[in-house]
């Protein structure tokens, strides 16, 4: 495995559900809703990882157009996922934690016919990284480190 590019994030917690990201120049927050005991300051880590899978898809929809020089207008994707809450919750289930199905819809505008929509959408998904560490399996480490006081 040829590995060139690592990318990397950092987020820190305090005494709430409140969440916070320094990403590049960009400052980003994740939050519970009021009524799952957040403050309701930012979208929850699911929201986050959906719209990043449709922000994959139209980036990467972008590039496509370019390198085959198609007029792409615009694109609006949209992104469902299904879940079963029960073991996130901590309850019994036989049920993954995670998503278990996702349906991604782009809404393409280019001249183009139904059928080059659709094979442009699936070249799209096809180069899309966050689509592919959906669909396939990828290794996850996960390692407690020794903690540090939080300022």
């Amino acid at each position: 495995m040829a590995v060139s590019k690592v990318v990397s994030v950092t987020c820190e917690m305090g005494d709430t559900f409140r969440i916070d990201g320094q990403l590049g120049n960009h400052k980003l927050v994740i939050d519970q809703p009021k009524a799952a005991g957040g403050q309701d300051e930012g979208p929850t880590p699911l929201d986050y990882f959906l719209f990043s899978l449709g922000g994959c898809v139209a980036s990467i929809g972008r590039i496509v157009a370019m390198q085959q020089k198609i007029n792409l207008r615009g694109m609006k994707v949209s992104v469902e996922a299904g879940m079963n809450p029960a073991g996130l919750m901590g309850k019994p289930t036989d049920d993954r934690v995670g998503f278990q199905n996702f349906e991604v819809k782009a809404e393409i505008d280019a001249d183009m016919t139904e059928e080059e929509k659709k094979a442009f959408l699936d070249l799209v998904c096809a180069r899309c990284p966050v689509h592919d560490n959906i669909a396939k399996v990828s290794v996850v480490k996960h390692t407690a480190v020794e903690s540090v006081a939080i300022a």
